[in-house]
């Protein structure tokens, strides 16, 4: 019998992955290609063959003609794959009104697998999963403090009552007309949409006082214990959903920055729009908004600095760009265009996309040529690139807004060193990291789930010893929340 694992429904890759074995067995399901299997009934063993039909489902196809009617259960089914025997609990026929050249379905009637992972990952997961380590779970709250359950229910409570009166409320104008609906939407947001929101200061103040005593592991464990409290508040919000869920498999990913960006009033209710919209405004959100014009600004005084000595086009290398919505700072005329040569680089291409579409629209809008390249890279594959600057070039001026938050100590000062590489003699680069004081920490990580590596000035300019061909100084935005390691690297002696 095959070794497998077992996994929880969450733990399955997306189905878009783009990985070579996906394509391979996506193929072998779209084209309907059997596996090889057998029914066993009592002593009996029925030879079968198994198309994938829908994620709880099989198709079957007996080999000798099918003598079994709808309703006839099966004791086990053994399925061949790559040479190895998988064995599956009690199935159950039924007729399939499609046909599609099968015999049947079958349904599987004690364990429900995911056909889905089987075929395409060659895993058995089985629907009931989640319920294997529930005593664990259930269990967790033993370890929370009473302090921190008094508050979390009484914070519940307090929320589910807002919810109930603001989604009251829409009810009560509901059959309006769109415009009009519009505007009493508006007003309730800028009166008791305010109140709520003053109310979540208050709240969020009485938590970080509550937890400042907490080591990482209660941060951790009560951080979990409150989002799940809290839930049917939290995933109301189109940010706190994405950060909480996140469907790329980071925080932090293009549409978050997208939503931190646009700053709106983003959701389906009233209720939900206060609390995407209240996190907007604090100083993390305020901080990434900032950055973007910070970048613009010091690569402006870059390109004017080195066209004192040379006329040309300067290279520019964004690190974890994300969707590169700065651009839009930095290319503000078709002039600006001309200044520069970009590099993006990014380990996903969804990023890269939206970027390119970016670019596209920037170069519509100024009637102008953008010069850049996309790089679907990754911090794994700069470190393990022994001869960097071959592969990739050298670069006047390098920047990385919000990779470094995510990176651990060692693999930061690597990855720095990395960079340092790339820049030219006289370039100069800038690195973004939140800084320990960052007043948003606690709601990021107890509400949003989205927790960084934060360093204070030492800790950020240590990351550049060994670095002997540059200097740095450290820089902060307007609300203190996030720093910027400044390098410049040393001209060449003539």
């Amino acid at each position: 019998m095959a070794r497998v694992n077992l996994y929880c429904p969450g733990d399955i890759p997306d189905e878009r992955s783009k990985s070579a074995n996906h394509w391979v067995l996506k193929g072998m399901i779209e084209e309907k290609l059997p596996v090889e299997a057998h029914l066993l009934l009592g002593r009996e063993k029925i030879p079968i063959n198994v198309h994938y039909l829908s994620k709880y489902s099989i198709g079957i196809k007996f080999d000798n003609g099918n003598k079994y009617r709808s309703g006839h259960e099966f004791s086990k089914i053994m399925l061949r794959f790559n040479g190895e025997d998988i064995i599956l609990g009690p199935c159950k026929l039924i007729q399939d009104s499609g046909n599609n050249g099968i015999s049947g379905r079958l349904i599987f009637i004690r364990d429900i697998y995911d056909f889905r992972s089987l075929f395409f990952e060659h895993k058995i997961v089985k629907l009931q999963s989640a319920f294997f380590n529930l005593p664990l779970v259930l269990a967790h709250k033993d370890s929370i403090r009473s302090s921190f359950k008094e508050y979390t229910a009484s914070l519940t409570y307090d929320l589910n009552v807002y919810k109930h009166v603001f989604d009251q409320l829409d009810q009560e104008y509901a059959d309006e007309k769109e415009d009009v609906k519009q505007i009493i939407q508006k007003a309730i947001l800028a009166t008791e949409g305010r109140k709520l929101m003053n109310f979540l200061d208050e709240k969020i103040e009485e938590l970080q006082i509550l937890v400042s005593d907490f080591s990482a592991d209660e941060h951790e464990r009560h951080g979990y214990y409150f989002r799940r409290q809290l839930w049917n508040i939290i995933s109301c919000s189109p940010i706190m959903l994405r950060t909480n869920m996140k469907p790329r498999g980071y925080a932090g990913d293009s549409e978050m920055m997208r939503m931190i960006y646009t700053n709106a009033y983003e959701g389906n209710t009233t209720f939900a729009k206060i609390l995407h919209k209240h996190p907007m405004e604090h100083p993390a959100a305020q901080a990434v908004r900032t950055r973007r014009k910070l970048i613009a600004s010091m690569l402006r005084r870059v390109y004017t600095g080195l066209m004192k000595e040379f006329s040309r086009t300067i290279n520019v290398l964004s690190v974890a760009c994300g969707p590169a919505l700065e651009l839009i700072n930095i290319l503000i005329s078709p002039e600006d265009c001309e200044k520069y040569n970009f590099s993006l680089l990014d380990q996903d291409q969804a990023a890269l996309s939206e970027a390119a579409q970016l670019i596209k629209q920037i170069e519509i809008d100024l009637q102008a040529k953008i010069d850049v390249d996309y790089l679907n890279e990754s911090v794994r594959t700069m470190l393990t690139t022994e001869r960097i600057t071959s592969k990739w070039g050298q670069y006047h001026f390098i920047y990385s807004m919000g990779l470094f938050d995510y990176l651990t100590p060692p693999a930061a000062r690597a990855v720095l060193a990395k960079l340092c590489q790339l820049l030219k003699p006289g370039g100069e680069m800038v690195i973004g990291n939140f800084h320990t004081s960052n007043a948003s920490r606690v709601y990021m990580e107890y509400w949003l789930d989205w927790v960084l590596y934060y360093r204070n000035e030492e800790e950020f300019l240590d990351l550049l010893q060994g670095v002997d061909d540059a200097e740095a100084t450290v820089l902060f935005e307007n609300t203190g929340s996030q720093m910027f390691l400044h390098v410049k690297k040393r001209a060449c002696s003539n």
